[in-house]
């Protein structure tokens, strides 16, 4: 049995309540480590490209308010 194996098995064994602060931990959990790559992406210049493609785009006109 591999780990998420396990994982699997111990969130589909919990109560509702006990499921409900999982995924509220879990959520918090994802959006941390999304966080964090994306911040991490950003300074690796990654994005560097689509921001430029982007202002030139606005500055080009062809842009629209939202």
């Amino acid at each position: 049995m591999t780990t998420i194996d396990e994982i699997e098995h111990a969130v589909s064994s919990l109560a509702p309540d006990e499921l409900v602060r999982f995924r509220d931990w879990f959520l918090a959990f994802d959006a941390a480590a999304w966080d964090r790559q994306f911040e991490h992406d950003v300074r690796a210049g990654r994005l560097d490209a689509i921001a430029d493609e982007v202002v030139a785009e606005h500055l080009g006109g062809r842009s629209r308010p939202l």
